[in-house]
């Protein structure tokens, strides 16, 4: 796939030379683009413009700020249990624009426009380097590297009904409508919960399952041979360690969002960050009622008052069943992923160090004992609760961004000077003469 600019075209320049400190400082949520609509009200207006969907290059450089490959990232470099050797706490090395709790990175990038659904995966990849951005004619491969990550879902743009509870009453208006570009970033709860079981598990800690007052499974055979370790001080509550996947997770997909909105600045788009849009909705929980959203699969339990997202089949899924026949196969698969062939520490795969394949050797696997405790904390959560977290989503999707061409007349109109910035101002002169 070739490039869709050179480094020398001054829109890329543009965002380049751009300073950090003015998109910190400038941003704001600019909701009002083109061909939007306010009805009534001490706001009301009518936009003077069609729809414009973003160009290539516009959405290239937002996807690319979303989630685009960086270079190595460091790992954890040092932890006391394992104080001879690398830390093993990550499962991804590879380095992204947004940092992701000891390295788990479980996020991937989905968005719509009015050409089709579409995902960007780069959690996988390997990069090339340390630092994959280093001046500015490497933009544009950068780019191209996301660019190719991206896979084309759909054909049309996701579709909800434009009503509660699909939106929020005050997102009718300008969410996700033509001409809009409109991100979904996911992370994957269970995956992340399953690394941080392995860390504690690592580091001799026993699960205690504070929600019904016992041990997180059959847990006392590793407790005697040492695998862990029940004193008082030893136990980690199940709530507490669920908190801790699900706020990590959802800070990742915040920071893209931060992100692609930062970007916005520097190109001239409009746009904001929000959660005005029902989760379910987009991933697809009213399917029968017809409204399809991104097809996930869902579980259910009567007792439940919302199914459960694990996965778009072939596409984003979970370590959790029916992906997997059980929780312990879920442990091997995780194992395998950091300390199999062509894993995070297989001293082949590269790394950052100058010595990246000495260094790496250092790093311990987990023996089959600690696989093993960490398949039965794993499986005992989800036996019990039906899902894996017990109180949280498997697939997190809570925070979107949306860009557009942004309508200068209505800041004009009712905003006092400074409302959008240089950017916004000479955008549609600079990007779409």
């Amino acid at each position: 796939m070739g490039n869709i600019a050179q480094p020398t075209d001054p829109r890329l320049q543009q965002v380049l030379n751009f300073p950090l400190v003015s998109g910190i400082f400038g941003r704001r949520s600019r909701r009002f683009g083109f061909g939007m609509s306010i009805p009534t009200g001490p706001l009301a207006y009518t936009s003077q413009h069609e729809p414009l969907p973003l160009c290539d290059l516009e959405r290239a450089l937002l996807v690319s700020a979303a989630t685009g490959v960086t270079g190595w990232n460091f790992g954890i470099p040092f932890t006391t249990n394992q104080s001879e050797h690398l830390s093993n706490y990550s499962l991804r090395l590879t380095g992204r624009t947004v940092p992701s709790a000891a390295s788990i990175g479980t996020s991937e990038l989905f968005f719509t426009d009015d050409s089709g659904v579409y995902i960007t995966r780069t959690r996988d990849l390997t990069p090339e380097k340390l630092r994959e951005f280093e001046d500015s004619d490497d933009v544009t491969r950068i780019i191209g590297v996301s660019r190719a990550a991206t896979v084309q879902l759909s054909k049309q743009r996701l579709s909800l009904p434009v009503e509660p509870p699909h939106y929020d009453e005050h997102n009718l208006w300008n969410s996700n409508r033509p001409g809009s570009t409109l991100f979904m970033p996911m992370g994957d709860v269970g995956q992340q919960l399953l690394a941080l079981l392995a860390m504690y598990v690592s580091n001799g800690y026993t699960l205690y399952d504070d929600y019904s007052g016992c041990l997180g499974g059959k847990l006392q055979p590793f407790i005697r041979t040492g695998i862990i370790n029940d004193t008082p001080q030893m136990r980690f509550a199940l709530s507490h360690i669920e908190q801790a996947a699900y706020s990590t997770t959802a800070m990742e997909l915040s920071l893209i969002c931060q992100n692609i909105v930062l970007m916005m600045q520097a190109i001239g788009l409009g746009g904001w960050m929000y959660s005005g849009i029902f989760p379910y909705s987009v991933l697809g929980a009213f399917a029968n009622e017809g409204i399809g959203g991104l097809g996930f699969r869902f579980t259910n339990r009567e007792d439940w008052v919302m199914p459960n997202p694990i996965g778009l089949d072939g596409i984003y899924e979970s370590l959790c069943p029916p992906y997997v026949t059980d929780m312990y196969e879920a442990a091997r698969t995780l194992a395998a992923r950091k300390f199999g062939v062509g894993g995070t520490y297989d001293p082949a795969t590269g790394g950052p160090f100058q010595q990246s394949e000495a260094i790496k050797a250092t790093a311990l696997p987990y023996s089959q004992a600690q696989i093993d405790c960490i398949g039965e904390m794993a499986q005992y959560i989800y036996t019990t609760y039906g899902r894996f977290p017990a109180r949280f989503p498997t697939i997190l999707l809570r925070i979107y961004a949306q860009a557009h061409h942004l309508e200068l007349e209505f800041y004009d109109r009712f905003f006092a000077e400074g409302a959008y910035l240089q950017t916004h101002a000479e955008h549609m002169q600079r990007w779409h003469a």
